[in-house]
């Protein structure tokens, strides 16, 4: 179901004062390929931060480093202060992943159920139906829903055990708009009870919406670490566009604060690190008409952080984009002998389930790791 959960306590016993999560200096390649580079990062407690990057750009790497499924070849990550094993077996994290096949034979409520009972303790199973928004898919089959749904239920599985760092890999990948609308309003909740979370996603204005913190990676590089509205502000600017009417377009890149010259159809719009210079360069040009200064989107700041120049100029992480104040320091996963030790646990035969469930809801257990 590409569920994974560790063999969880509820948030509030995370002990200590270090960080959710920590990497530092954390290196993994695959033959000629860095895809992670040297990352150091850190996200306090209680913070909802977005991993950002586009396809190749090392974010599942980085989340399987962060889980455990892999291991650094340089470098450490760490969560909660502690190393893999003890973290996952304190039940301090829970994953929703895209991968996975469809539970057979199973009920939604019994999948929870038997998930719930890997951890030493875990939220009430109606609970996480209800956090979920699953609650009337409770009796449905496990195998016989939407993707939608099917995703709904995985946030389930995550976070029954309550654990006090979630990681959702695309959690909304299957989901319309509407029930993305739902889910952000389950998450935030969650979020509020004090709660990490660490999720990618395509979908931009969700990062910018949902996260306190937006974390960029590109060409296994952290290029950009701050809020939405710092990376619009360090990014991109502020866009400048007016109606050609006439005036060609030349010298407009020469102007000053413009980083970024674009035209579509007969209107310029120019990236601007400093829109009053630009502006009154403009008017001076007597290229007023249609003229319009609107903020920067964080698809734009996206944009420019991950274009090719930037990627390849060998600017350090960071020069590029507000350094955050939670960023840099320390270690390894925490959650890949979870993984493991989830999936040997997920071979008992769950509680709810008749005799003719009982092989197919181990496998699925199994199939969840």
């Amino acid at each position: 179901m590409g569920m994974t959960t560790t063999s969880g306590t509820a948030a509030a016993t995370a002990q200590g004062a270090a960080p959710a999560v920590s990497f530092s200096g954390a290196v993994r390649t695959f033959g000629a390929v860095r895809a992670v580079d040297g990352v150091d990062l850190e996200i306090t407690r209680g913070e909802t931060v977005a991993l950002l990057g586009r396809n190749g750009a090392g974010k599942s790497t980085a989340i399987s480093l962060l889980l455990g499924l892999d291991d650094p070849d340089a470098g450490t990550v760490r969560l909660f202060g502690q190393e893999p094993e003890r973290a996952v077996q304190a039940g301090l994290v829970g994953a929703m992943l895209q991968e996975g096949r469809p539970v057979r034979r199973v009920t939604v409520r019994e999948l929870v159920t038997f998930v719930a009972r890997q951890y030493p303790a875990p939220m009430p199973v109606a609970e996480a139906l209800e956090l979920a928004g699953i609650t009337e898919l409770a009796g449905r089959r496990a195998d016989r829903l939407s993707g939608g749904q099917t995703q709904r239920v995985r946030f389930a599985v995550a976070l029954v055990g309550d654990p006090a760092l979630i990681v959702l890999d695309e959690p909304t990948a299957a989901l319309d708009v509407e029930a993305r609308r739902a889910f952000w309003a389950s998450m935030r909740a969650y979020a509020r009870r004090g709660h990490t979370v660490l999720f990618s996603t395509h979908y931009l204005e969700e990062a910018d919406a949902h996260a306190d913190r937006i974390v960029v990676i590109d060409h296994g590089r952290i290029v950009a670490d701050g809020s939405g509205d710092e990376l619009k502000r360090a990014a991109g600017g502020n866009l400048v566009s007016f109606d050609l009417a006439g005036h060609g377009t030349e010298g407009l890149a020469r102007l000053p604060g413009v980083l970024a010259v674009e035209v579509r159809g007969d209107r310029a719009l120019l990236r601007s690190e400093d829109s009053d210079a630009t502006v009154i360069a403009l008017a001076e040009r007597g290229a007023i008409r249609g003229l319009e200064v609107t903020a920067a989107s964080l698809e734009t700041a996206f944009l420019a952080l991950t274009s090719s120049d930037a990627a390849s100029d060998g600017t350090p992480a960071g020069a590029r984009a507000p350094a955050a104040p939670h960023s840099a320091a320390a270690r390894r996963p925490a959650a890949a002998e979870h993984q493991a030790a989830a999936g040997d646990r997920c071979t008992e035969d769950p509680p709810a389930v008749d005799r003719a469930a009982e092989e197919p809801a181990a496998d699925a257990a199994r199939e969840t790791v």
